[in-house]
């Protein structure tokens, strides 16, 4: 094959090179069906994360302190709007007469989510116990408030009128509270449950006054 030159030169023959043929890569359709997959696994993780975030319930929450033992009213409770709220378990609002006369299990907080696991259905009486109620001044109260589902020491305290053995004193009994009540006046009531066993001679040294309640452990 002959070349010609710009400046009319005799033509020379020299060898061309043939054009290179690029080879076209071939996609495999696994990986193709791969990437595909995958593409569409994160388009559907992406929706579901928004529609859980932006999904809202109505659950209840605490309005105010309950104690332990307490019985639950509406007035304790409040509706609140929860975003994404399903993971946390909380009670739904629909149900609020399930949870109302129910006992506080653990002491509620205001302004934490209510879930089933903090009420309870389960007596403060357990078996073989009875209700007494103990009225005392403040003194006699080893805290300024007593809650129910914390643990006292009742102790029998000296007889001064009595000689002997019949003065002797420091006999014990377990208890645990139910409920105390603060009138007006400096007396207090105690509400405790008691082993029936016990009962008899708890009230007999009430109504001489010779009882001390000691805390033992609080709820």
């Amino acid at each position: 094959m002959s070349l010609a030159t710009r400046n009319g030169t005799p033509s020379v023959d020299a060898p061309v090179n043939p054009p290179t043929v690029v080879r076209q890569r071939r996609v495999r359709p696994g990986l193709l069906g791969l990437a595909v997959l995958l593409i569409a696994l994160g388009g559907l993780g992406a929706a579901f994360a928004v529609t859980s975030v932006r999904a809202t319930g109505s659950y209840l929450a605490v309005a105010r302190p309950v104690e332990v033992g307490r019985e639950i009213s509406a007035a304790d409770l409040v509706t609140v709007q929860v975003a994404g709220g399903q993971g946390l378990r909380p009670v739904p609002a629909a149900r609020l007469d399930e949870v109302v006369g129910k006992r506080a299990a653990v002491a509620l907080l205001p302004g934490t989510l209510l879930t089933l696991g903090q009420v309870t259905d389960d007596p403060l009486l357990g078996p073989g116990q009875q209700q007494i109620a103990l009225g005392l001044k403040t003194a006699q109260v080893p805290a300024r408030e007593l809650h129910p589902g914390d643990k006292v020491l009742l102790v029998s305290t000296p007889d001064n009128d009595a000689d002997g053995d019949k003065a002797a004193a420091g006999t014990r009994f377990t208890a645990t509270v139910i409920d105390m009540v603060s009138p007006a006046n400096d007396d207090k009531v105690l509400y405790l449950a008691l082993l029936t066993r016990d009962v008899p001679a708890v009230v007999a040294l009430a109504a001489q006054q010779r009882l001390a309640v000691v805390l033992t452990e609080a709820a």
